[in-house]
């Protein structure tokens, strides 16, 4: 344990993080799997910014919000991921003490964003199918930024408060932490100060962070479904279902595991489940919301299509033009 001696008190200087206790061989498969997941996730949703951007049909809100959803999810799972890797191929499992509280900051502020984000989106799906002849109206440029600002600021300001709060804790014994990332819940237990006041401010940003949007989504959802009801044949029932059912998922495995991971009794039984249950959240969704989004968007798969067509063509283009040169 990196420690030094300070006014006859052992102060921490960085902590070692246990993450999954498994045998030499399955973490090489298990660094293998991250890598593959962590490479499709970041391939995944670049392309899908790519093909917003390059395909003028879609710039609209839904797909506006689906960029960022995209930028959150790669800084989201590259915030956790390659330090992972980089723990699973080496002996060295340490973190230093200012680098573990970056981790901290930065997780926290990309999923208090990304809990907004989720939000804003269904209030899209919401206008969309309750409103649809004031969707545009409604749902213009400015508002869309608006929106997509104040999610990213919120978890900005949010998480900064909360990682000021835990560092102010004094960590002086143990620097174990039985985690795959520097989260709140094991950095508490680590400290040697008294944490009450902390925990609960904690609960009360946690809870600003998760719960106003969480509301605003099943209230968007409750319309919604209460819409789609009253339409009277089956087909257009379930092409109303259809422009929202993509975002229902995500948000139900997000905030599925998410409400697991935090509800969960914090005993030693259950840490190796409130390990997978992150993987989750943390993860897993940032690599199936492409998958999610696109494959059950003929509209994206359209457009992707337009872009891989274009750019071959520019390619076999700048080939010919290049054999062309090389015969002169």
């Amino acid at each position: 344990m990196a420690q030094t001696e300070r006014d006859n008190q052992t102060t921490v200087t960085e902590f070692l993080l246990l993450g999954f206790k498994l045998p030499p061989h399955l973490q090489t498969l298990l660094f293998v799997v991250f890598l593959t997941i962590y490479m499709v996730t970041m391939t995944g949703n670049i392309l899908i910014v790519v093909v917003i951007l390059a395909d003028h049909h879609l710039h609209k809100p839904m797909y506006f919000f689906l960029g960022n959803l995209s930028v959150l999810e790669i800084c989201y799972i590259s915030t956790i991921l390659p330090r992972i890797l980089a723990s699973l191929i080496s002996d060295y499992h340490g973190i230093p003490f200012i680098g573990c509280f970056i981790q901290f900051y930065f997780f926290g502020s990309f999923a208090c964003a990304e809990c907004y984000l989720l939000s804003a989106m269904s209030y899209d799906r919401y206008v969309a199918i309750c409103k649809p002849l004031h969707y545009v109206t409604l749902m213009n440029n400015r508002l869309c930024a608006r929106l997509s600002l104040a999610s990213w600021l919120t978890g900005i300001v949010a998480s900064a408060f909360t990682t000021l709060f835990v560092s102010q804790l004094s960590f002086c014994g143990p620097n174990e932490i039985d985690h795959f990332f520097c989260d709140y819940t094991p950095l508490l237990r680590l400290s040697c100060s008294e944490t009450q006041q902390t925990e609960m401010l904690m609960s009360v940003l946690g809870s600003t962070c998760t719960m106003p949007p969480l509301l605003l989504t099943l209230t968007s959802y409750a319309f919604i479904v209460n819409t789609i009801l009253k339409i009277p044949t089956t087909n257009g029932r379930r092409k109303a279902f259809s422009t929202c059912s993509s975002h229902l998922i995500v948000v139900t495995i997000f905030y599925g595991s998410l409400t697991i991971v935090y509800i969960l009794p914090k005993s030693n039984m259950l840490k190796d489940l409130n390990k997978v249950f992150s993987v989750f959240y943390t993860i897993l969704t940032p690599v199936i919301n492409p998958f999610i989004y696109s494959l059950r968007n003929r509209e994206f798969k359209e457009a992707l299509r337009k872009v891989i067509n274009t750019t071959r063509n520019l390619l076999i283009s700048f080939a010919t033009q290049k054999e062309c040169e090389g015969k002169m």
